[in-house]
């Protein structure tokens, strides 16, 4: 998936887990499905799981998970994982990792949440959302929009042909004219997609995978708007957030920049996440496209 990926197997994890943690040693290891970018997952047992990242970037959020995902656990109404475990580097592999209890689940499809979903999605957006700021880390997408202009309209340069760029390119345009947060930045998941959200009856049951929480923009939690929501759910979850219309602008210039770089990175090597990131774009344009007729109409 990447190219200086490290690569991990069941034996690393076994040999890992007899030098480091032998309770655990005896139990079954088996590969866990997951098309996540940042970490290989590992099933140990029926009640843990074993992280390792495929790099550098994943190893460093193991010490910041360790710290506080704990402390978000007592205050979030949903299940979220909480480390059971740290390791170090050890038997050839050279980065940190982490021992998880397993939590029960299925990932969406994408697009594919109704009404019910987007309530507890916006309940668990808004939740963390009034957890105490104080002494949290910067998130992983904490920057302005406008900083990510160049590696966006980069992306855009490398999908001509693969979608419709010159819309795309209006409407990310028109994301960067969006008013900045005039509020106090809020803690965030930061990576809201289909891939870190587990789901039981069609209700969310659980939200993993936080190495990119900290603090940022709220905006950038309404991201699932569009991977994760029908339009109609879309629309629900907009009004139970409380999301005016810069903070919505905002959210949908960043599920763009994010889908248009994932498409352009992931394209031959994950296809599950270029699908994905193609669901969120067609969904984007269509909206512009949409709102581009209703604002014609207006003068017609």
């Amino acid at each position: 998936m990447h190219a200086e990926e490290t690569k991990t197997d069941v034996a690393l994890v076994r040999r890992l887990l007899a030098a480091q943690f032998p309770a655990w040693a005896d139990l079954p290891v088996e590969p866990a499905a997951s098309h996540g970018t940042v970490n290989a997952i590992y099933r140990l047992g029926a009640d843990l799981t074993v992280r390792l990242p495929r790099g550098e970037a994943g190893s460093n959020d193991v010490a910041a998970e360790h710290r506080w995902l704990p402390r978000l656990a007592s205050q979030l109404p949903f299940a979220v994982p909480v480390p059971l475990a740290e390791g170090v580097p050890g038997e050839g592999y050279p980065w940190s990792w982490s021992v998880y209890g397993w939590l029960e689940g299925e990932n969406p499809a994408v697009g594919s949440g109704r009404a019910e979903l987007a309530a507890d999605l916006a309940e668990f957006v808004l939740a963390l959302r009034r957890v105490d700021t104080a002494g949290g880390p910067p998130a992983y997408r904490c920057e302005p929009l406008a900083a990510r202009d160049t590696a966006t309209r980069a992306a855009l340069d490398a999908l001509h042909g693969v979608i419709d760029t010159g819309t795309a390119a209006t409407a990310w345009s028109e994301a960067l004219d969006a008013p900045e947060p005039q509020g106090r930045a809020v803690w965030v998941h930061g990576d809201l997609q289909p891939g870190n959200v587990l789901v039981a009856g069609g209700r969310l049951s659980a939200v993993i995978d936080f190495g990119c929480m900290g603090v940022a923009d709220p905006a950038v939690d309404l991201i699932p708007g569009w991977y994760l929501l029908s339009a109609g759910a879309r629309r629900i979850f907009r009004a139970a957030v409380g999301a005016d219309r810069a903070t919505w602008a905002r959210a949908r210039g960043w599920a763009l920049s994010v889908a248009l770089m994932e498409l352009s990175y992931y394209r031959t090597s994950n296809p599950v996440m270029a699908g994905t990131a193609r669901h969120v774009i067609a969904e984007i344009l269509a909206e512009a496209e949409a709102e581009t007729e209703t604002e014609a109409q207006r003068w017609t």
